[in-house]
């Protein structure tokens, strides 16, 4: 599989393809993506082969234009050698982070840099049946405005919410089918397809991209219509048995509360998600609440989102603070619980609620302080997400990256 990522083989070769040479090019290319432009000395040093053969595989990478020449290096005595570095331009990754009533999408070159603007799709897993043709469609237009040569398309990765099965490949949430997903995708894309959890998306984007790199255990908190949980345990991607772990969201907190739509009663969704937020707003609101939201959406209140929510928090709107307020408290409670199983370094938030920052951890530090034992909660910083609404898009750039440069 890695070799026809970087290679352009067909499936056919595969396994010719896989030969010394291309195993020592896949090397040294996932030295210079992880670590940044080297010397023929310096990776005849790490990879543990002679400076010829490094030479001829570096030669080989320039003429497959997968690697550029990025000026002169210090000099340890002799002549200063060359350096080489990845070519941006020589491959891409698709990203597709798919959410219950948007899709955001974006292309992605070999150094991990947008190489178009960010799309958002206004359909998603809820509002249309055929939400694959619709991102297809979406996709080659976009591909198309880019200007980018698709058979320079290493592979797509894609995030998606719901219960999906990691050693079948199959949802049991969304997209039924008795298929894998990456199946599913691929018969429409016609390029290799990585599906991964969108928490755990979220998860793998902050530790190659974001505020976990180089932390060893890390939560990362998915708060939008629904709440989700990613686990960085011992440096490594927790899945769970079976790959279910993480259904944060899906903890009974109130045994008299609501109804959940996965059809338990008092889950912590249904007090502290974007989509209850919504939802109470509304009902205060047409209670007779005063506030800027109903001027922010012309008294239309089917157009109140978390995003109007948060804009008029930023105004200094006491009902939008007091509603982001609320959503803190409880995530407050609910993440007591995990620092006492967890004992984490670090807690990430995340998702379509990060840009409400204080009004949302001020909250739930309160709460941490009142729930949690004090020497537990000191070792645990709990911060907004620097990387935002991108976390779970860039996640599945590190997914297809993993891939491409996976010893399996």
């Amino acid at each position: 599989m890695t070799a026809r990522l970087l290679f352009g083989s067909s499936t056919g070769d595969i396994k010719a393809n896989l030969n010394k040479k291309n195993a020592l090019k896949l090397l040294i290319l996932e030295e210079l993506y992880r670590h940044g432009c080297k010397s023929i000395p310096e990776l005849s040093k790490i990879i543990r082969m002679s400076t010829p053969t490094i030479t001829r595989a570096i030669d080989e990478l320039i003429h497959d234009e997968l690697l550029i020449e990025e000026g002169i290096g210090s000099s340890s005595g002799g002549r200063r050698p060359n350096l080489y570095g990845i070519n941006p331009s020589s491959r891409y990754v698709l990203g597709i982070d798919i959410c219950r009533y948007s899709v955001r999408y974006g292309l992605f070159n070999f150094h991990n840099e947008p190489a178009a603007e960010i799309r958002v799709l206004n359909e998603g897993l809820e509002t249309t049946k055929d939400i694959i043709g619709e991102i297809k469609k979406a996709v080659d237009q976009y591909i198309e405005d880019a200007n980018i040569d698709e058979s320079r398309l290493m592979g797509i990765g894609i995030a998606l919410p719901g219960l999906i099965d990691i050693h079948t490949g199959i949802s049991y949430s969304y997209l039924h089918e008795d298929k894998p997903l990456s199946s599913l995708f691929e018969d429409r894309f016609h390029h290799p397809v990585f599906v991964e959890h969108d928490t755990k998306a979220m998860a793998l984007g902050e530790q190659a991209f974001g505020l976990a790199m180089g932390k060893q255990n890390v939560l990362c908190l998915n708060i939008g219509s629904g709440i989700g949980l990613g686990m960085i345990l011992n440096g490594k991607l927790y899945h769970g048995n079976s790959g279910f772990s993480g259904e944060f969201g899906h903890i009974q907190v109130d045994p008299e509360g609501q109804l959940c739509y996965c059809g338990k009663i008092g889950c912590l969704e249904t007090l502290a998600s974007g989509t209850t937020m919504i939802r109470n707003a509304r009902k205060e609101i047409e209670a007779g609440a005063t506030t800027q939201i109903s001027s922010l959406v012309n008294n239309d209140l089917d157009k109140i989102t978390s995003e109007v929510i948060l804009n008029a928090a930023q105004r200094g709107d006491q009902f939008a603070i007091s509603l982001l307020s609320h959503i803190g408290e409880h995530l407050g409670r609910g993440i007591a619980v995990l620092i006492h199983l967890f004992n984490p370094e670090l807690i990430i938030i995340g998702g379509e609620l990060t840009k409400a920052e204080n009004y949302l951890v001020d909250p739930i530090q309160q709460n941490l302080n009142k729930y949690t034992i004090s020497k537990i909660r000191r070792d645990a910083q709990i911060i907004t997400s620097s990387l935002g609404n991108n976390a779970g898009l860039l996640g599945t750039v590190a997914l297809v990256m993993n891939k491409v440069f996976s010893k399996e």
